[in-house]
């Protein structure tokens, strides 16, 4: 889905960085950090709903591990891919790291 819409999968995040599951870059430069969630249904507010605060600290956390490294600073933005059943939803700017 990310890859067919032009994305390309960045350096890996590396285990020191944190867990982010996909680290991918848009054609224009930005990164994105995608965390991704699947659910077999919508119980309890569905996939979306269990990336809560607590999560939210520790991609950002992460993220900053991994930009640290570079060299330069990329506008950067927070995916969510949830997938509720066979429902798949991607949920661009999900959240802020401020």
């Amino acid at each position: 889905m990310l890859v067919q819409r032009h994305y390309r999968v960045a350096r890996g995040p590396g285990a020191r960085a944190g867990e982010i599951d996909l680290v991918m870059r848009e054609p224009d430069g930005t990164l994105v950090f995608v965390e991704v969630r699947a659910r077999a249904g919508t119980a309890h507010g569905g996939a979306a709903a269990s990336v809560g605060l607590a999560k939210q600290r520790s991609l950002v956390f992460a993220a900053r591990n991994y930009l640290a490294r570079l060299a330069h600073l990329p506008p950067c933005r927070f995916d969510v891919v949830a997938i509720d059943g066979e429902r798949l939803e991607w949920l661009k700017g999900a959240f802020e790291a401020g």
